[in-house]
């Protein structure tokens, strides 16, 4: 099986784990495959589809994660919830799949930090919109909190929740507002870049925010240990950072591709080892 080849595909597309963390997870599973980094912007997908159906499957990052929904055949049932592809399998068809929202459930389990109760997720993008309909398909209570000038696009994200998983319980605030509450949420996720390499100084949040939460989730790989954790964990609160969520998205797109089971003492492994590369190569 040594002509299988796959690839990430996004724009710009420098630095990335990608093929470090799957190339890993081809020799755990005893496949020798190829993955490489092809940079396509949206307006070059109609001319590179056909090139991307010579490989056996793809991962996609921004900005293309719904620019290639209209080139698939079909999509499972999570990436037309989200209405966004992250892993491609070029099997009978192009079927699009998303395993952003496995991936943070996996690292969750994995921790034995429950998805449960009060969820406070600060941050509006794409990882916190992730974030928001697990929580919501979960049953959780959510409050939503954002930076005074991300209030539009934290309300059309609310809103956009309500209307696809009906019965949603969802709160909106701002930072200051959660900061002045008495929210104790029994998970507080950090899904915005404040704390990512190199303002390594920041936190989304004060201590006393983080001194109310049960659990804390920082959706920052880089660095591995975020002022948020550090803080976190000298409270004394079970932390965990983004880079368990990446793997274990990797590891749900080789499921995809191959049906591959992995050992999660290697994919644990894989965390550590990755962690490491990045700092050689990313900082």
């Amino acid at each position: 099986m040594s002509d299988r080849k796959f690839a990430v595909i996004g724009h710009p597309i420098g630095h990335t784990m990608s093929p470090f963390i799957h190339k890993r997870l081809f020799e755990l599973a005893g496949i020798e495959g190829e993955y490489s980094v092809i940079d396509v912007a949206p307006e070059e997908l109609p001319e590179k589809i056909k090139m991307l159906d010579k490989l056996d499957g793809y991962n996609i990052t921004i900005p293309n994660k719904r620019e290639i929904i209209p080139f698939l055949d079909k999509l499972d049932k999570k990436a037309e919830l989200y209405g966004s592809v992250n892993t491609v399998s070029n099997k009978e068809i192009r079927q699009g799949y998303t395993t952003d929202p496995i991936g943070f459930l996996k690292a969750l389990e994995a921790e034995s930090i429950p998805f449960e109760g009060e969820v406070c997720i600060v941050g509006c993008g794409g990882v916190a919109r992730t974030i928001v309909y697990e929580a919501a398909l979960a049953g959780c209570s959510i409050t939503l909190a954002v930076r005074g000038e991300d209030i539009p696009m934290r309300d059309a994200l609310a809103a956009e929740t309500a209307e696809k998983v009906p019965g949603t319980k969802l709160s909106v605030c701002t930072i200051p507002e959660l900061e002045a509450s008495d929210l104790r949420p029994d998970l507080l996720v950090n899904a915005t870049p404040v704390g990512m390499y190199p303002h390594t100084d920041a936190m989304p949040v004060s201590e006393n925010v983080i001194a109310r939460s049960r659990y804390v989730f920082d959706v920052i790989y880089n660095p591995m240990e975020t002022k948020l954790l550090e803080t976190a964990r000298k409270l004394g609160i079970k932390a965990l950072g983004g880079m368990s969520m990446l793997v274990w998205q990797a590891v749900a797109s080789h499921e995809i591709w191959d049906g591959t089971v992995y050992d999660t003492g290697d994919i644990n492994k894989l965390i550590l080892d990755s962690a490491e590369e990045m700092q050689k190569n990313f900082r």
